[in-house]
């Protein structure tokens, strides 16, 4: 990379608003509670906070439901408490990213409704993907897409029947749930509007954007089945999905091309898209010097506690961005995922093996992300079925739990129900078990996740090995990796085999564990130079 810019080497913090702090005691947090939190994220040292939606949604997708994308809901504050959280950011040294949401909107948005309101064919109903049905009478959904959430893609509106009387008809798109229904990006609106959206936030100050669904947008001419078949049930956002007419359309990069163009009128602003691409080349056309800055792509994410899984997914990660000269995102967690306690095996043992891999996301090149909670090392929270709250819930008829166990609210301090999060009752239970990982206490105590997090974060940011934009990998015993940052002279070796092994030579920067001696304990990473 021929420049550095901040976003290529950035930790980015994740914070998922309506879980991360509570300033009017509602149980759900908002801005002004983000705000009040600054100064622990400049402690954390991290470089930006990308904010999930705040805009204003009638929450059915918890945000991810828009009804209005230039404004906030009421829930979280106002544009005047957003306006505050960017300039005190700002002077705590950290960026401003927001997401993005451009695939669909609310069914609850002004275009919508009107489109609900008008006969098909209509200019209203064009910007939404509308289609008679298949069947004598239009009774069957246009074709055999599903819903990423689970059952299928279409759900049918209301037409004016030859009398003049509203009649079921038609059918509306939602790849998500059918509170979300997708734009139709051959519609210049669509595009005239998103545009509006980006300069709307960057002009009040914001560093950049996560786009949501990045490989989403476009649609194939004719909407045609899916010949993967009707699998009927929910996949996982962050499944890839390859060969699915559903995503990755050739035309989806106009779409980011046209985002690139407004954000280089802003210095200094970036875009990061969540990219669910598998094949290495197709995810490189996202991230090209005309198109998204990052990508997240979640192999490292997806990848189990296995020293060759682990390699394999950073190898095509690297390989994924190569092409393009672009830098890797890396990340282990976010809301939409198991945490990493929990995925690798809960208590003790999932402990041990998420601060592990924390410290070989943050030896490797390029950026990272963080999620709220992942720093204290928090494990998925146990909600009974009536605290649901997820969408997909109910769309997948209760077979898919949803993603409500990694979105319960951080623990900061005190005791049950709100740990500080809330003087009130939480918008989710937090269980026992977060009362012992608080920040307050964890702050105090040196051998704590988050003292662990803070350090590798600081080693990260000041010590002179960190650099270089690739890996070389040492021969390391089985079950265990050991690579080296390209030009540079740091270390990092994984244990994830059941021995204890020999550590690689040099001085010992960081251990995510206790170590015996001068050998590397399983469910272990080192940093040395």
């Amino acid at each position: 990379m021929s420049s550095v810019h901040w976003w290529q080497n950035a930790v980015v913090y994740q914070v998922y608003v309506r879980s991360f702090s509570d300033s009017d005691g509602d149980g759900v947090g908002d801005l002004e509670g983000v705000r009040s939190r600054l100064g622990y994220l400049e402690l954390l040292g991290v470089d930006a906070l990308w904010l999930t939606p705040f805009f204003t949604s009638p929450m059915a997708d918890h945000g991810y439901d828009v009804a209005d994308p230039r404004s906030v809901d009421p829930v979280f504050g106002d544009l005047r408490t957003f306006d505050a959280l960017v300039t005190d950011a700002h002077e705590h040294g950290l960026r401003v990213m927001i997401d993005l949401v451009p695939n669909h909107t609310s069914t609850e948005h002004e275009w919508f409704r009107a489109a609900l309101d008008s006969v098909p064919g209509s200019p209203e109903r064009a910007r939404y993907h509308f289609r008679r049905g298949r069947g004598e009478e239009g009774e069957l959904p246009p074709n055999n897409w599903t819903s990423v959430f689970g059952g299928p893609a279409w759900t049918r509106a209301l037409d004016l029947d030859a009398a003049g009387e509203w009649a079921p008809g038609g059918w509306y798109l939602h790849l998500l749930s059918p509170d979300q229904p997708d734009l139709n990006w051959t519609n210049p609106e669509v595009w005239a509007d998103l545009e509006k959206t980006l300069r709307f936030w960057l002009d009040r100050g914001i560093d950049g954007f996560r786009v949501h669904m990045a490989h989403g947008m476009s649609k194939p001419d004719g909407l045609p089945d899916n010949r993967g078949g009707d699998e009927g049930g929910a996949v996982g956002l962050l499944a890839p999905i390859d060969g699915d007419p559903r995503f990755d359309h050739d035309g989806v990069h106009d779409v980011h091309r046209m985002i690139r163009a407004v954000l280089d009128h802003y210095p200094g602003r970036t875009a990061i898209g969540e990219i669910t691409v598998g094949d290495d080349e197709r995810f490189a056309r996202y991230v090209r010097s005309d198109e998204l800055h990052l990508g997240f792509n979640f192999r490292l994410l997806q990848a189990p506690f296995d020293a060759a899984a682990v390699r394999e997914a950073i190898e095509h990660s690297l390989a994924a961005v190569k092409w393009a000269g672009a830098a890797p995102t890396w990340t282990l967690s976010n809301h939409d995922a198991p945490r990493p306690v929990s995925r690798y095996g809960g208590g003790a043992l999932g402990r041990a093996r998420a601060r592990a891999m924390t410290l070989v996301e943050l030896a490797l090149p390029g950026a990272v992300c963080l999620y709220n909670g992942e720093e204290l090392g928090l494990p998925d929270a146990e909600l009974p079925d009536a605290e649901l709250q997820d969408p997909i819930w109910e769309l997948s008829g209760h077979a898919e739990r949803g993603r409500d166990s990694c979105r319960v609210p951080m623990p900061w301090e005190g005791d049950a129900p709100g740990h500080g999060f809330t003087s009130g009752q939480p918008w989710l239970p937090m269980p026992p078990e977060y009362g012992e990982l608080t920040v307050a206490g964890q702050l105090e105590d040196t051998t704590s996740t988050l003292s662990l997090i803070r350090r590798a974060v600081e080693l990260r940011k000041t010590h002179p090995a960190f650099t270089g934009d690739g890996v070389e990998w040492f021969g390391a015993p089985s079950g265990c990796l050991a690579f080296r940052r390209a030009g540079s002279t740091l270390v990092c070796a994984l244990n994830t085999s059941n021995n204890a092994v020999p550590l690689p030579p040099g001085d010992l920067l960081l251990a995510s564990g206790p170590l015996n001696g001068n050998l590397l304990p399983p469910d272990t990473a080192a940093w040395l130079a």
